[in-house]
């Protein structure tokens, strides 16, 4: 275990997608080039099967991560005893070179729901995460990357914002983070915030690894922008600029692109990997000075990306 206040030294620069059924034996076969592989820690739990064959296969051609998404690190109650099992069970299993856990809370007085719901922040809420954040640290033998989530209500008790929260977890926890770009340009939508404010208020060592993904857009009643983090659509010009200056910012990090609904194939999201990758690259090789001024060009004004994203979504 790492000491506390020494986050994990970031990881390599490479661009993955989510693992979906569907998309498996393409992969296996090599018709997309991709970096590494996400998977839901709740969808690999069982004791075996088909499936986790099947993973096995594919973790050993690509480098994997786990991301949970029902731990429920910020309940005012005890960690799921159990639950913390199964996923040690799955990290000792696959060995992933990432784990990762939402800041939300998910259950309550043995009730579970399928939402991750928000958390208020001040000292008492901080002070319950990291205990939980320690648990399930020692319980993996490793850091554990905690994920910024995307929100549509706020509590009037916080004394702290997101940021602060954040980074006095990762100080007093030794965790790192997961940065959810599309999630700080949801939130901060939502909220009337600036994204990229609360992006560099971030402790930047801490960054482990960055998720990009679509949003849908409504109205509230008010008739002001409302955003859903839904996971179903092409990531949105306004979050590749937000990553853009993320990147100048924190140099290149593992980037996964998100896809949970209307899932299309393969080589769609192969091709919004590969729009992060050759960004990335873009920063990695060229002077620093060349994006002082307009860092988002690497990304927004990519033509040729943006086009092969187009034609494969309309094949």
């Amino acid at each position: 275990m790492p000491p506390k206040g020494s986050p994990p030294p970031p990881a390599p620069a490479l661009a993955g997608i989510g693992l979906k059924a569907r998309h498996a034996a393409g992969l296996l076969a090599g018709e997309a080039a991709v970096d590494f592989l996400e998977v839901h820690a709740e969808n690999v739990m069982g004791a075996g099967g088909p499936a986790l064959r099947q993973l096995a296969r594919l973790r050993a051609a690509y480098p994997l991560s786990v991301h949970g998404v029902g731990l429920s690190i910020g309940a005012e109650g005890p960690l799921d005893a159990e639950h913390l099992a199964r996923l040690a069970a799955v990290v000792e299993r696959f060995q992933p070179r990432w784990v990762s856990e939402h800041l939300a809370w998910s259950s309550h007085g043995g009730a579970f729901f399928n939402d991750l719901l928000p958390l208020p922040y001040d000292a008492a809420t901080l002070a319950r995460v990291c205990d939980h954040v320690d648990q399930v640290q020692q319980r993996l033998r490793r850091p554990l990357l905690i994920e910024n989530p995307s929100t549509y209500v706020e509590f009037a008790a916080s004394t702290m914002d997101e940021a602060q929260f954040l980074g006095e977890l990762v100080r007093r926890s030794g965790c790192g983070l997961l940065l959810d770009v599309n999630n700080a340009y949801v939130s901060a939508v939502n909220h009337r915030r600036d994204a990229w404010a609360f992006i560099a208020a971030l402790p930047p060592a801490a960054v482990g690894e960055i998720h990009l993904a679509g949003f849908a857009e409504d109205r509230d009643g008010a008739g002001d922008r409302l955003l859903i983090d839904h996971h179903g659509a092409p990531v949105d010009d306004a979050v590749w600029q937000l990553y853009a200056r993320t990147i100048e910012r924190l140099g290149p990090r593992p980037t996964l692109i998100e896809r949970d609904n209307d899932i299309p194939a393969l080589a769609v999201l192969a091709a919004e990997a590969a729009r992060a990758r050759e960004g990335m690259a873009a920063f990695a090789t060229r002077p620093q000075a060349a994006f002082a001024t307009r860092p988002q060009a690497a990304f927004a004004t990519r033509p040729r990306a943006a086009a092969d994203i187009a034609r494969l979504e309309a094949a």
